[in-house]
């Protein structure tokens, strides 16, 4: 029976989210982190993430996370992966849900929140290429986190939610490209996506370049 149970006969653990919201800025894959204020890694860098509340649900822990953390409000994340290695918190034992946003530059505006020192964009390649010490295993998250893009984007339409509602071929293929991490055929990139976008009435200007076709995406693949 229910009423036999008695909970304090285990030992506790806490969940916590951290949160990963990439952009694109100056044709480098980058990521929002902060420098944390607090033990443990005080001054180190790390993701944006909370400890779930008792009566709250991961999603609005997710919410209420990256606005305490960097200020930013209506960001659309999807869960990526759990997180559960024995000692990845030398505090006590933590299990992590990450989750995962891709945001336009033109649309991030975020500053340092509570627990933290400084929000800034860091270059992603250039992260997980050094030997910079990251807090956690928070390093790890990220690696699988850039190994899911490249992953996603062959079968998804995430590679959409970095450009702006209407956006030129050249500059769509630029985001698949550094998704994927390599260059991709101009003639086989179109045709694969062209089943999902459509020519609007606008081109570019033209100022410093012949004028380009602005495109959007179908209204049945907008979400």
């Amino acid at each position: 029976m229910l009423t036999d149970y008695d909970p304090s006969q285990y030992k506790k653990m806490s969940v916590a989210v951290d949160l990963l919201v990439f952009t694109i800025e100056e044709d480098r894959l980058k990521l929002l982190m902060i420098e944390r204020e607090e033990e443990p890694f005080a001054g180190k860098l790390a993701l944006p993430g909370v400890f779930v509340g008792i009566d709250e649900t991961l999603d609005a822990a997710a919410k209420r996370g990256i606005r305490e953390e960097t200020g930013l409000k209506d960001i659309y994340f999807e869960q990526l992966y759990t997180f559960g290695d024995v000692k990845r918190d030398p505090r006590m034992r933590i299990i992590s849900v990450s989750y995962m946003a891709l945001v336009p530059l033109e649309k991030l505006s975020f500053k340092a929140g509570k627990r933290t020192k400084d929000a800034y964009l860091v270059d992603v390649e250039e992260l997980l290429a050094s030997d910079r010490s990251v807090a956690f295993d928070h390093k790890k998250i990220i690696s699988y986190a850039r190994w899911r893009l490249a992953n996603k984007v062959e079968y998804t339409l995430i590679a959409f939610h970095l450009v702006p509602e209407g956006f030129t071929l050249p500059n769509l293929q630029k985001v698949y490209e550094i998704l994927l991490g390599k260059p991709l055929y101009k003639a086989n990139f179109r045709k694969k996506i062209s089943e999902f976008i459509e020519e609007t009435e606008f081109q570019t200007s033209g100022d410093a370049h012949r004028p380009s076709r602005i495109y959007r995406l179908k209204k049945e693949y907008v979400k």
